[in-house]
């Protein structure tokens, strides 16, 4: 006889089979579908997310309650929280989607070989994406709306927290499907928190998941990567570093480290150190350093940064290697670009940096020599985002090196294969 929670377990199980099956079962007309038609079913969800606007509120209200009672952090409830500025954000980012050009189709590459063969390289879908992100909402909008873009079914698995959310969401892009006469089972939301979902879905759902992308902290980024069974693109944490060189501007240097930290402290783009060129020790630390106090921003630092600016507190090993999506920056003084280069390469999660800087060379080497997925010069890490890049929007920054890296937009979410037209040639 089972218990309950054997029970509970086979009931995830085969939930999870069911929703594995369906969404093969719709990659397929999807891969088709014209893009007129999935244009037509952005621009309905767009609507419906605007139209059901307080039915969306209500369902945030209800995961804003169970968080603080909870005891998420103000940095995680500021993740998952939805005003009528934020769902307005997710209609437009849907439109915006619809307007990307759609990637199916495209020829990347074409070529003729000596034997009179033409070879093209083709965009595809991916076939059935999995998503398995926490907090944010507007990530199943995001996720969805990507991926129905590439001719990809998904699998959305978001967070305990934001269930509620997630799921008057997910209601309005199954009507935008609805509409424009897609299956509905191209994008799916995973009903329930039990972690053993999660587990299913690593497990590649009896083959019928092709890729699954993480977007959330470390501990769940290192589960899919070590459990998965199917590719990963890996989106790990943000350790993000804003350097200022000896060349840079104060003024820049100033508003650029306040924004970089401070305009949203939540996102996994938020600058998490800050690294001064011991040459404008002088001139630039204690000006920067107090305007990001005076912005309400907790530093940590090493004992030369703390000599100079006493509201300082000591910062230890592990400061340097954490992810504090909160109102905390550590700051350290280094010697010149080769220096921070140094300190970025040992500690950075290979997301992304800044240099503010005029001297061109500096750029450059800093350019050249850093190894992480998007490198930004005079403009602050809060532009490590899909849609500022022109994506209409991303499911997340991947920071391995396989397949997608940056930022995870329409064009990521296909792979390629190959046309080839002949005459009757056959090899000899």
């Amino acid at each position: 006889m089972l218990n309950v929670n054997e029970e509970a377990h086979q009931d995830t199980v085969a939930l999870m089979a069911g929703i594995g099956r369906r969404a093969r079962a719709a990659a397929r007309p999807l891969a088709i579908a014209t893009a007129e038609r999935k244009h037509a079913a952005l621009v309905a969800m767009a609507g419906a997310i605007v139209r059901r606007e307080q039915e969306i509120l209500n369902a945030n209200a209800l995961d804003m309650a169970n968080g603080a009672e909870a005891g998420l952090s103000a940095a995680m409830l500021d993740r998952l929280k939805l005003d009528k500025q934020r769902i307005r954000a997710i209609a437009d980012g849907i439109r915006a989607i619809a307007e990307l050009r759609d990637p199916v189709g495209d020829v990347i590459a074409e070529w003729d070989r000596p034997n009179g063969l033409h070879i093209e390289r083709v965009r595809t879908p991916l076939g059935v994406v999995g998503v398995i992100y926490e907090s944010r909402p507007n990530v199943t909008a995001d996720a969805g709306a990507l991926c129905l873009k590439a001719g990809n079914a998904v699998i959305l698995r978001g967070g305990s927290d934001s269930l509620n959310s997630s799921g008057a969401i997910h209601a309005c892009l199954v009507e935008g499907l609805e509409a424009a006469g897609l299956p509905q089972d191209a994008i799916q939301l995973v009903p329930v928190s039990d972690r053993a979902a999660v587990g299913e879905m690593l497990k590649g759902l009896g083959g019928n998941l092709d890729v699954i992308i993480p977007r959330g902290g470390r501990s769940l980024v290192e589960r899919v990567q070590t459990e998965a069974r199917v590719p990963v693109f890996a989106h790990l944490e943000g350790i993000c570093h804003i350097y200022i060189d000896k060349s840079a501007s104060l003024d820049m240097a100033v508003k650029l480290a306040v924004n970089a930290k401070m305009r949203r402290t939540g996102i996994c783009g938020a600058a998490e150190t800050l690294l001064v060129d011991r040459a404008v020790a002088s001139t630039h630390l204690v000006p920067v350093l107090e305007a990001l106090r005076d912005a309400g921003c907790a530093i940590r630092a090493d004992d030369e940064v703390r000599a100079a600016f006493a509201d300082a507190e000591p910062a230890t090993e592990q400061d340097w290697r954490t992810e504090y999506l909160d109102a905390i920056i550590s700051a350290k003084l280094v010697d010149g670009v080769a220096g921070a280069i140094g300190h970025i390469e040992k500690y950075s999660s290979h997301h992304t940096e800044a240099i503010v800087a005029e001297d061109a060379a500096t750029v450059e080497k800093f350019f050249n020599e850093i190894d992480s997925a998007i490198l930004l010069h005079n403009a602050s890490t809060q532009f490590a985002d899909g849609g500022e890049f022109g994506m209409g929007a991303e499911i997340g920054i991947a920071t391995g090196k396989m397949h997608a890296r940056g930022p995870v937009g329409v064009e990521q979410l296909t792979s390629f294969k190959y046309r080839v037209r002949g005459s009757g040639q056959v090899r000899p």
